[in-house]
């Protein structure tokens, strides 16, 4: 990102860099990378970042009655004199610095991804079982809470039991972090639904601040950490269209492409189509322009 914060840097994820400000906080800052099957595309995708910042700006400030986060500013004059940089603006958050839980809070209202690769195999979803026959993308009776390991880099998170995550992180934590996980879901799927959009699943990260309170960390119901269905294109026995990375995903897998390190390069097309929907995403969802986003992030063009 910025080389004047290159001494701070503490973390580098696919998307995010981690700058570690001191007294301040950490700087989140989310780039234009895009990765599918794992792998880091050498194209990036304009404004992907400020997208998924602008949307996690925006649900922490609607969940914050639900259960606290770690945000302490990201808007212009927010920011230490270390994130004044013009390339960082409406893509970098100032956060608290928390000790992280070790498990992905993954909620799921429908049956996808690996949640129904699990339930084909066995009929169970992190040890919850479900009712027989269900079709891929089908609604489940209630939310459920399935948590996943943290992966290393380059790693899958695992899907575990949610007894084997009791046993990781104690009853008391789990029983917080479970209700916490799906009062955000359902908070989320009830405002997306009346915009024609459906939370299929999410995942949410929480740790705790200095005073040992639980508190809601990292990116939250972005594209890149939820499956987004527009109900107008919502159909079981299949995957539905989604607000995510599906024409990065649909391009490569026409290609002769084995999946590793390093990816093609994408064309203009996908990344155009790829950059719509993310900000397409966030329009519906925040009722609100991107480009007043931008504006009010005083983002120069």
């Amino acid at each position: 990102m910025s080389a004047g914060l290159e001494k701070y840097l503490i973390g580098r994820g696919k998307v995010r860099e981690i700058y570690d400000l001191g007294s301040d906080g950490l700087l989140l800052v989310a780039s234009d990378r895009i990765s599918a099957f794992d792998v880091i595309m050498p194209t990036p995708i304009p404004d992907k970042g400020r997208v998924l910042t602008g949307m996690t700006l925006f649900w922490l400030d609607r969940t914050r009655g639900i259960v606290p986060n770690h945000l302490r500013g990201a808007w212009p004059g927010e920011l230490p004199d270390e994130a004044g940089f013009p390339e960082l603006r409406g893509r970098a958050m100032l956060c608290e610095k928390l000790t992280m839980l070790p498990i992905e809070c993954v909620v799921r209202g429908y049956l996808a991804g690996s949640g129904w690769k699990d339930y084909r195999a066995s009929g169970a979803v992190s040890g919850h079982r479900l009712p027989e026959g269900l079709d891929e993308a089908a609604q489940l009776p209630t939310p459920i809470f399935t948590p996943a390991t943290k992966a290393e880099m380059g790693d899958h998170d695992e899907n575990i039991t949610v007894e084997q995550a009791r046993n990781q992180i104690g009853s008391e934590e789990f029983a917080a972090v479970e209700a916490a996980s799906i009062a955000l879901y359902e908070h989320a799927a009830a405002h997306a639904r009346e915009r024609g959009i459906i939370l299929a699943d999410t995942k949410f990260e929480f740790g705790h601040d200095a005073d040992g309170r639980l508190v809601l960390g990292d990116e939250v119901m972005t594209p890149d950490s939820s499956r987004w269905w527009p109900v107008d294109g919502y159909r079981t026995g299949s995957s539905p269209p989604s607000y995510d990375k599906q024409y990065v995903r649909d391009y490569l897998e026409t290609l002769d492409w084995d999946k590793v390190a390093p990816g093609p390069e994408l064309p203009d097309e996908v990344v155009r189509g790829t950059a719509n929907r993310y900000r397409e995403a966030y329009e519906l969802l925040t009722d609100s322009s991107f480009d007043d986003y931008l504006s009010k992030m005083e983002v120069e063009r």
